[in-house]
């Protein structure tokens, strides 16, 4: 979800179109009255509807026919490579960086320079090296990407008085404040495994930069390092105000807390938090956020997670010629913008795109994600996805229980395992 699902494993719950695998790049005909397949993770109700009007748009443009496989976001992530591997949709909605650039080295997706030959003129170099595998060969087109931020209601801290912290000792004092007002500072639930992942980020960037987040992910800082030890510390000070209980949470009912102001603040993506005020009709006007406070004055508030999602070209792509097509389309600020009239809480990565819609949150998150030095893409998408997986059983201990004492324990699990993972 920018992150959510984070295993590869073999399964088959996605079941795509044809039984057929015909030579790679290989049309079954002309472009115009052929079929293109989709496989799609946009499973939620607004970004299902979004999508489908997103494909509307291409097959009208591109004159295709386009067939969605739509399946519920978790089980299209833990089982696509069994997908890819097996019969699968022409294009499919993924993930940009490494989650991109993996698949791309298993032979299990097809480079699309040829369409960013008609596209490239449309993204900033941030984008181009987003979508870029690890031989030097484009293989996703991007379409948008959001901000992980600190929600909260604009109501609620205007009827409490408070402010918006910019610092962490602000920060840990408005969540102190919080608490004796009989609030829940920080909604919180984890039982999906990746929302902690974004709270691991921000904090690794907040304390040690960005560029330590991507040694660290690629395991050329070990987990053993003081710089990891910090992010659990200073996370430790935070767990009082943290919701209880959110390994057996989702986060959707944490955001509940946040709908009802029951809890205070909430820190986790646009794509999620905004998405879920809207498909609950909550009050979307009253909803703010703040990106996560200074920690170290070095790097300020110079970082965030903003994952980018896109689309990638099968290698078993039945109808290769069709399927680049859309992908032609895919790429320019009318096909985003017709995206975005329906989504609202995503921003587009097209260059001038032009989105009358974007609501005030859209347009803070624009704002805010231009502000940064650099964005990750969040640590299951960032890392080796069996390295996420295992953070997630070590951060999952953590939040059970965060004692100080116990952080040296984690740390040399997780170290262990990237030992193991990356070897």
């Amino acid at each position: 979800m920018g992150g959510a699902g984070l295993t590869v494993a073999a399964g088959g719950l996605l079941a795509a179109c044809g039984d057929s695998e015909p030579e790679s790049g290989k049309s079954s005909g002309p472009v115009a009255g052929s079929t293109v397949t989709f496989g799609s993770n946009y499973s939620d109700p607004a970004t299902r509807t979004a999508f489908a009007a997103l494909t509307d748009s291409a097959a009208g443009a591109t004159k295709t026919k386009i067939k969605i496989n739509t399946v519920d976001h978790n089980s299209f992530q833990q089982n696509i490579t069994s997908y890819l591997q097996g019969t699968p949709d022409d294009l499919f909605t993924w993930f940009a960086g490494y989650r991109m650039q993996y698949f791309a080295a298993q032979g299990l997706a097809e480079p699309i320079d040829d369409v960013w030959e008609k596209i490239g003129g449309n993204f900033n170099d941030v984008a181009k090296k987003l979508s870029t595998g690890l031989d030097g060969r484009k293989y996703l087109v991007p379409l948008y990407n959001y901000p992980w931020v600190v929600f909260y209601s604009r109501s609620l801290f205007k009827k409490n008085g408070y402010t918006v912290p910019t610092t962490w000792d602000a920060y840990m004092a408005l969540c102190k404040k919080m608490k004796s007002d009989g609030l829940i500072p920080i909604a919180f639930g984890d039982k999906d495994g990746w929302p902690a992942l974004g709270t691991f980020d921000i904090l690794n960037m907040r304390l040690n930069g960005y560029d330590y987040h991507v040694k660290l992910l690629k395991h050329e800082v070990p987990w053993t390092d003081q710089g990891v030890y910090s992010v659990f510390q200073h996370w430790a000070e935070m767990m009082p105000y943290v919701q209880s209980g959110a390994n057996g949470r989702v986060w959707q009912d944490a955001a509940k807390a946040l709908e009802s102001r029951k809890a205070g603040m909430m820190f986790q993506g646009t794509n999620q938090v905004a998405a879920q005020f809207v498909s609950d009709k909550a009050d979307l006007d009253d909803l703010d956020f703040f990106p996560f406070p200074a920690i170290n004055p070095k790097w300020g508030q110079d970082f965030m997670d903003a994952p980018t999602d896109g689309f990638m070209l099968s290698k078993k792509a039945k109808n290769s010629s069709g399927a680049k097509a859309v992908l032609e389309y895919i790429g320019t600020g009318e096909a985003e913008a017709e995206y975005l009239k329906t989504d609202q809480w995503d921003v587009g990565l097209a260059q001038g795109v032009n989105v009358p819609t974007y609501n005030a949150i859209q347009k803070k998150s624009a704002a805010e994600i231009g502000k940064c030095k650099a964005v990750a893409q969040f640590m299951d998408r960032d890392a080796d996805p069996a390295m996420a997986t295992a953070m997630i059983s070590v951060i999952q201990k953590f939040i059970d229980d965060p004692a100080t004492s116990g952080i040296a324990a984690l740390q040399k699990s997780a170290e262990n395992q990237a030992r193991a993972i990356y070897t």
